[in-house]
């Protein structure tokens, strides 16, 4: 009876943690989208992911279950702002090097 209680509670720990890796936090998803930006080869296509980048990025200031340095994490949404503006004026070069650095903002702040 101990024997199968134990693997119970082993079964049990397993689903509740692979419920826990699956989800992504608003810090990844605004990696995720920024990327997206910066990999899209129109001007308009790199506005709509920045501006979900940026919704993520300011959603993850309320997340508490990391540690997000707040200097990279508000030049990254600098970044992104950055990016919508030159890619609605369609100047994708530029826009895509915004969102490149935004990326890099959002990794940093990550570690």
């Amino acid at each position: 009876m101990k024997t199968i209680t134990l693997f119970a509670g082993f079964l049990l720990m397993a689903f509740l943690s692979l419920g826990t890796l699956a989800a992504s936090s608003n810090l990844d998803q605004a990696i995720q989208h920024a990327e997206a930006a910066m990999k899209s080869e129109k001007g308009k296509s790199i506005a709509k992911h920045a501006t979900e980048a940026k919704k993520y990025a300011n959603a993850s200031k309320g997340d508490s279950d990391k540690v997000i340095n707040r200097k990279h994490l508000d030049e990254g949404i600098k970044c992104l702002s950055d990016a919508i503006k030159e890619g609605e004026s369609d100047d994708v070069k530029a826009a895509q090097k915004s969102a490149k650095d935004a990326v890099e903002h959002f990794k940093q702040a990550a570690n």
